[in-house]
């Protein structure tokens, strides 16, 4: 697994004591306003556990993100091979995000995406990274602009996994930035 270091953050793979905020996390109803599920311990640990051997396997993933100064594990963000955006997309890479309250405003998650998108292009050799988010989760869209994505309207789509019992999650925005673009703003 990658392991990459921002003036702030350490971005690593999971160990067993960052359960406890992965839970939390993914349990929390202001972080997970956008989803339509929460975890219990049993479901996010499961989890985790999945994502820790993917990111072994992979070399990268969804990965634990600590904050230098204290060691604390604050969240995740990292680069996943997508598996929901529309069909035109088939093989993506997505970047996405997850804090605990007390981060939020504070410019991790930009931080962290820009190290992810550098590793991502240079390191992975990619050539385009997307993210998606429900139509008016404004928190996640302002750091897709902020870390140079553009918005692609044709893109949105219907996410298939959010069940009809929530329609007012299911509309999801499409992000995307390609590597020329990435290295003509650097």
């Amino acid at each position: 697994m990658m392991r990459l270091e921002t003036e702030r953050l350490i971005i690593r793979n999971w160990e067993e004591r960052d359960r406890e905020l992965f839970h939390r996390i993914n349990s929390d109803d202001d972080v997970m306003q956008f989803f339509p599920f929460r975890r219990s311990r049993a479901e996010a640990d499961a989890f985790l556990d999945r994502i820790r051997a993917e990111n072994e396997a992979r070399g990268y993933g969804f990965a634990a993100l600590e904050l230098k100064e204290t060691g604390a594990c604050i969240g995740f963000a990292g680069l996943y091979p997508d598996d929901v955006a529309p069909s035109r997309l088939a093989g993506a890479v997505e970047i996405g995000w997850r804090l605990a309250p007390e981060f939020w405003g504070k410019g991790y998650v930009t931080e962290a995406a820009r190290a992810l998108l550098a590793s991502g292009f240079e390191e992975l050799g990619l050539d385009e990274v997307i993210s998606f988010a429900v139509w008016n989760n404004e928190r996640s869209t302002a750091v897709m602009r902020r870390i140079g994505m553009t918005r692609d309207p044709e893109g949105d789509f219907d996410h298939p996994r959010v069940p009809d019992t929530h329609p007012q999650l299911k509309r999801h925005v499409l992000y995307s930035l390609k590597r020329q673009d990435w290295a003509s703003r650097r």
